[in-house]
């Protein structure tokens, strides 16, 4: 019987405990009703706040939550104290000190890439819409989130990259500006006229349907190859992937035609071999008969024998 009063003292003890708790449980309930009411209300003033500010959508998203976060916390170590009555503000900041701790070290990648995606979001070094390129990848930014980006390639495949990828290595941002330089070589034969082949060329990069008219092209001799004089061919066109090739294939189409309307050589690669020893020499006109004679020689050397 000992046992079964043993644990009927502890049951009852326990009802006699939840009951006097039963007003810091209501009163923690409404806390946390009261903490959701706050966050909602807070969260949709300042994205008001921030629009009329004209921030950036992804920006106002993650300031947003980050004053929900916060409004959460702080609510719910409030809530924590009124359910632990000996839970003093002190305890909780020492357990939240060492809990901090072994969060931050569990989840290192997951709070660097939200430090990270925050710091490009106040940065502005990009913007949705634009094609960049950051080591191996390379598309147009559909999202910015705390955690990672969306970018979608120029194949079509959506690519998810922590924020620390980008945030770590070199980006280029393709569309920065409006318009961006292409640049192209052209080779012509060494007998040619330079003068008249720079010529040809500019002409042909002029007319082009492609190009910025607000910026004059360039056309420079750059330097003696293997098997021809190069020519460095630049122009300004509109920055996104797709324009760069058009004008790109225009440029080459345009500036081959005119080369050869002119009759301006564009010179295949030559090659000179040289031998050790001389090689014999066949003759493919003769090779036929030479090999019937050399037949019937053998032939008739037999025949003696």
């Amino acid at each position: 019987m000992q046992p079964l009063s043993i644990l009927t003292s502890q049951l009852t003890g326990l009802i006699a405990s939840l009951i006097a708790l039963t007003p810091n449980l209501i009163a923690a309930v409404l806390l946390i009703l009261l903490i959701w009411a706050a966050s909602h209300f807070f969260g949709r003033l300042m994205k008001l706040v921030f629009r009329r500010s004209h921030m950036r959508p992804s920006l106002t998203v993650a300031l947003t939550k980050l004053i929900r976060i916060g409004i959460w916390t702080f609510g719910l170590l409030i809530a924590a104290t009124l359910i632990f009555p000996n839970l003093t503000p002190t305890k909780l900041l020492t357990g939240l000190g060492i809990g901090s701790i072994a969060v931050g070290l569990a989840f290192k990648d997951i709070f660097e890439n939200f430090l990270a995606g925050f710091l490009i979001l106040i940065r502005k070094p990009m913007r949705i819409g634009d094609d960049i390129e950051c080591e191996s990848i390379s598309g147009q930014v559909e999202a910015i989130n705390i955690r990672d980006t969306f970018i979608r390639k120029r194949s079509g495949e959506l690519v998810l990259v922590p924020n620390s990828f980008l945030y770590k290595n070199p980006l280029k941002v393709l569309t920065d500006r409006h318009l961006r330089r292409i640049s192209l070589v052209v080779g012509v034969a060494y007998g040619e006229d330079v003068d008249r082949a720079r010529e040809v060329i500019s002409n042909a990069v002029e007319d082009l349907k492609t190009r910025d008219k607000s910026k004059a092209p360039d056309v420079f001799a750059r330097e003696f190859n293997s098997s021809s004089i190069d020519f460095l061919v630049r122009w300004w066109t509109n920055s996104t992937p797709s324009s760069e090739h058009r004008s790109r294939d225009e440029a080459v189409s345009a500036i081959k035609i005119a080369l050869d309307s002119a009759g301006i050589e564009i010179p295949f690669p030559y090659r000179t071999l040289t031998f050790k020893e001389p090689l014999p020499v066949w003759d493919m006109a003769a090779g036929e008969d030479g090999e019937e004679r050399k037949q019937d020689q053998k032939t008739a050397s037999s025949s003696d024998e």
